[in-house]
């Protein structure tokens, strides 16, 4: 029998993160973002995480809102370039910055999904990125070692899930999502819809449920578009 690991909401979902901690967080942009879980983190008092994200939101949504309340200790991410806040901090030094290639970022998720510490990428060398990082040459080309990463939560959305965790993600939605639920000693996923073992189709599941500890289903999604461009 499937084990049930439905919490009732985003507050009970996110308990056991406390200050200090390191988390990831799914979507591409503002699209597939746990966007109930990071308003109850919102509402609480917890500081100084570290944020897995390949973006920071915008100033009034999404991780720009932990941005606004100064939860946000860090942030490592690939693309940062919506939100005059994080732009502000970082200026300032009140925020530090990892700033990775899209496809390292990815590739340190996967990675410690799959329980591969460490690899090798040519990403990145030649330029600040390498900085201090052990290389090799792999067929005449330099690559640098990146290690994967080591996060106490993943946090993430997707469109459809069952009780026992296995998920659906959809269209773009499917971008980070899936390599982090495989990669945090928790995972939570928050979804739209909240089916019964079995409602799913077995070969449309992008991440099975061993790898989800708590699950529920989100409400009053927003769905905000980065940037609308009309005709």
């Amino acid at each position: 029998m499937a084990i049930n690991k439905v919490v009732a909401n985003a507050q009970e979902a996110i308990k056991g993160i406390e200050s200090g901690m390191t988390l990831m967080l799914g979507g591409f942009g503002l699209c597939g973002i746990p966007e109930n879980c990071i308003t109850a983190l919102t509402e609480t008092n917890i500081i100084n995480l570290t944020c897995i994200s390949n973006n920071a939101g915008v100033d009034d949504f999404g991780l720009g809102l932990l941005l606004q309340k100064r939860q946000i200790k860090k942030m490592i991410s690939s693309y940062v370039g919506e939100n005059e806040e994080f732009e502000r901090q970082m200026l300032n030094a009140e925020l530090e910055v990892d700033l990775i290639p899209q496809g390292t970022l990815a590739e340190r998720c996967r990675a410690a999904g799959a329980g591969i510490p460490a690899f090798f990428t040519p990403a990145g060398y030649g330029t600040e990125v390498a900085e201090g990082k052990e290389v090799r040459v792999f067929n005449g080309k330099p690559h640098i070692l990146e290690h994967a990463f080591d996060a106490d939560f993943a946090i993430v959305k997707a469109w459809k899930g069952d009780t026992a965790g296995n998920l659906i993600f959809k269209g773009t939605a499917r971008n980070f999502n899936p390599l982090m639920a495989m990669a945090g000693k928790i995972t939570i996923a928050e979804v739209e819809e909240l089916v019964e073992p079995g409602e799913l189709d077995p070969g449309q599941i992008h991440t099975p449920g061993i790898f989800i500890q708590r699950i529920f289903k989100g409400t009053n999604y927003e769905k905000r578009i980065e940037q609308l461009t009309t005709s």
